[in-house]
């Protein structure tokens, strides 16, 4: 019998909750260790209509990326969906656990995914924060090569690869050649990307002086979508999961997707 304590134990050795930052809220937010577990819903978000999900399919557990309880609740009632999606888990008995910042900046998470989506090789850690226990290092951004190539070929790439409705973007000069990753919001780290000598740099939420600021240094800017970037992960986990875990059904969200959409 596999518990949801045991499933904790295992995403703790993917993404040691010692990497996260410290405003960030991790690990098992909703139910109970003891649970007994036979399926797992992998999503991005727990939204409510994941915590629908989960119900409906006969999950015990939801693994997300983003934590359903992130800042201090004032109230728990049925006015807003965080409350409704963290009142069906309780009541139907389905636990919530998340890996969020210790993910992002884990090896083998949000940022080596994305890198993976995209392609780049040679990928290293930009300013490693540590070394794990395997003696990688780990932290924030990546940063790997993709073969020279003008900007709009690469913006394509993007967009096809991470299966974005549409990017924003700002031009720096020249090929992209050296290219950063930050999945979600990552846009305050350009001047690490461009200390290290990146001339492209994909992430996402990218404030509107960023991207003055990148042109000015002749980087370009790409901001694909906060859900995009860091979606990739989902696989990641959902494979890790059912490998470790053959016994048990573990499914990736049918229901969870961007309500971003572009008027065209």
């Amino acid at each position: 019998m596999i518990t949801v304590g045991q499933v904790l134990t295992f995403l703790n050795t993917l993404a040691s909750p010692s990497m996260k930052m410290d405003w960030d809220n991790v690990g098992l937010l909703c139910g109970d260790k003891n649970t007994p577990v036979t399926k797992i819903l992998v999503a991005l978000d727990p939204f409510y209509h994941v915590c629908r999900e989960a119900e409906e399919i006969g999950a015990q557990l939801i693994v997300t990326h983003h934590p359903i309880i992130f800042r201090p609740l004032a109230h728990l009632t049925a006015e807003d969906a965080t409350s409704r999606g963290i009142m069906l888990l309780c009541a139907k008995g389905i636990s919530a656990i998340n890996a969020h910042t210790n993910l992002d900046q884990a090896p083998g998470g949000v940022n080596d995914a994305l890198a993976s989506a995209l392609g780049l090789q040679d990928v290293q850690v930009l300013n490693p924060a540590g070394i794990d226990e395997q003696g990688r290092p780990w932290g924030l951004l990546r940063v790997g090569a993709v073969e020279k190539q003008p900007l709009e070929d690469f913006l394509r790439l993007v967009k096809t690869q991470l299966g974005c409705p549409g990017l924003r973007y700002t031009q720096g000069q020249g090929s992209v050649h050296r290219v950063a990753v930050g999945g979600g919001s990552c846009g305050s780290e350009l001047p690490l990307v461009a200390a290290a000598g990146c001339d492209t740099f994909v992430t996402a939420d990218v404030k509107y002086n960023d991207f003055w600021l990148a042109q000015e240094q002749g980087i370009h800017l790409i901001d694909a979508g906060h859900f995009y970037t860091e979606n990739p992960v989902c696989t990641v986990l959902q494979r890790a999961l059912q490998e470790k875990y053959p016994e048990l059904s573990v499914v990736l969200s049918q229901s969870h997707r961007d309500c971003t959409n572009f008027f065209l």
